[in-house]
């Protein structure tokens, strides 16, 4: 296997490994606030910080124009904005 091959193997599962926790966890965490209506249970400072994380590697990314950064890394920060969204709507409503 060439390495070519190999980078583009690695760059496709590391975006389905990406995708997964993006379109499965994250949205759960959604769900699960917008039925309970309340952010009991969910650590707000683990999604801020995830949140923070995938906005400055999406911009790593467009820098470094690498597309498997920016299309793993911006899909986070879409899925974790929903989700801040959330914690912020249902966590005020508690105070």
């Amino acid at each position: 296997m060439t390495r070519d091959i190999l980078i583009q193997l690695v760059g496709a599962l590391t975006l389905i490994a990406s995708y997964a926790i993006k379109l499965i966890g994250f949205p759960e965490q959604i769900q699960k606030i917008r039925k309970s209506k309340s952010t009991n249970g969910i650590s707000k400072s683990l999604f801020v910080t995830s949140f923070i994380s995938f906005v400055l590697w999406t911009v790593y990314g467009l820098l470094k124009e690498d597309w498997v950064i920016v299309l793993a890394q911006g899909l986070g920060a879409l899925v974790g904005g929903i989700l801040l969204f959330y914690i912020w709507k249902y966590g005020q409503q508690k105070e």
